[in-house]
């Protein structure tokens, strides 16, 4: 089947792209949506303009809409990004990183319905830990660029996710019940490298901005 990638350029959207790849799905196009609200419920925002890059490396192309990010009006922007891939790439459903909000996986799937396309979530209720633990065993190289969570702050900005940042993320869920694969917000994601990519992306320079101790986010340039 040809997939569409809803693409952030984080763990989530990639890994489902890699997945959906290996269960015989043909991927023909990443879909990124730049939202002007940085709270927004639906859509990653740090770093988000650097997914031309990754889509460079992952040899696809990537068709781009704009939302204000305003609560469900941001769904008739996914809406028309859908059927632009549709009509310029044919294809037949997309795939999205969803792991267990429902508020994302409904609607998603409600406007796939509409248009007569299937939605594929291949990392719905996955164990987050073992999710994690994936992703390393998978090859992937991911990276912080913001956090929005007690207690994570400044020093987590850059970390690499690694067997320390698992075991510090689980002990983080029984103290804090902080969601260890940023489900909740509570971090987001950049992914450098990947089965997917043709190389590894380098981090030339970075930029670090907050509206508090707990909200942070890092602005990276990679080549």
């Amino acid at each position: 089947m040809k997939i569409g990638v809803l693409f952030s350029g984080g763990k989530d959207s990639t890994y489902a792209g890699y997945l959906s790849k290996k269960q015989g799905h043909e991927l023909v196009c990443l879909m990124v949506m730049h939202s002007k609200n940085q709270e927004s419920f639906m859509f990653h925002t740090p770093s988000i303009i650097k997914t031309e890059t990754q889509a460079e490396v992952m040899g696809l192309p990537m068709i781009v809409e704009n939302t204000e990010g305003v609560k469900e009006e941001e769904l008739l922007d996914l809406k028309r990004l859908i059927k632009r891939a549709i009509d310029e790439f044919g294809i037949e459903g997309i795939t999205t990183g969803a792991l267990h909000s429902d508020y994302q996986a409904e609607r998603i799937a409600k406007i796939c319905e509409d248009l007569g396309i299937v939605c594929v979530n291949p990392l719905w209720h996955k164990d987050e830990i073992g999710y994690l633990n994936e992703l390393l065993e998978n090859d992937f190289k991911i990276i912080i660029v913001g956090v929005f969570a007690y207690p994570l702050n400044k020093s987590w900005l850059g970390r690499i996710i690694d067997e320390d940042f698992i075991e510090e993320v689980a002990e983080l869920k029984t103290k804090y019940k902080i969601h260890p694969a940023g489900e909740g917000g509570e971090f987001e994601t950049f992914v450098l490298n990947c089965p997917l990519f043709s190389r590894e992306l380098k981090i030339t320079d970075k930029k670090i901005s907050s509206t508090g101790e707990h909200s942070l986010k890092m602005e990276i340039e990679v080549n």
